[in-house]
């Protein structure tokens, strides 16, 4: 049984400075050079593992499970856009952060993301058993 010891009110923070290969274009989302859903989808992701950095027992991880983001405004090549996400919820092993992404002109995204806490050792004896 996985035992999870994370409190509500953890936060973390993501920041990437938009480039080419970031854009909807380059990631095969639409065919404009702004930043991609696909890429801000992963900064959500990313700046809810670097909240749970350090908070979690030894051998355990998290797992992705729900993503939800409505992306508002475009954010152009060369800008900087930061995502801040929060832990409001614990739910058994399901943890679920708020999450917003913005840039210098304001609020780009807002979301909710929803982690699994596994024991990592378990999880991939259970994914990747050799045939």
């Amino acid at each position: 049984m996985v035992v999870v010891n994370v409190a509500v009110g953890l936060s973390g923070e993501a920041r990437l400075v938009v480039t080419e290969a970031d854009t909807a274009r380059a990631l095969g989302s639409g065919d404009v050079d702004v930043l991609g859903t696909p890429r801000l989808v992963a900064l959500f992701e990313e700046a809810t593992c670097l909240a749970l950095k350090g908070a979690l027992d030894p051998g355990q991880s998290t797992v992705g499970m729900r993503v939800q983001i409505d992306h508002l405004q475009p954010t152009p090549v060369g800008a900087e856009v930061v995502v801040e996400a929060s832990l409001d919820k614990i739910e058994g092993r399901r943890i679920t952060f708020t999450a917003t992404a913005s840039d210098s002109g304001g609020l780009v995204a807002a979301g909710k993301v929803t982690r699994v806490v596994i024991d990592i050792e378990r999880f991939m004896s259970k994914c990747c058993k050799a045939d």
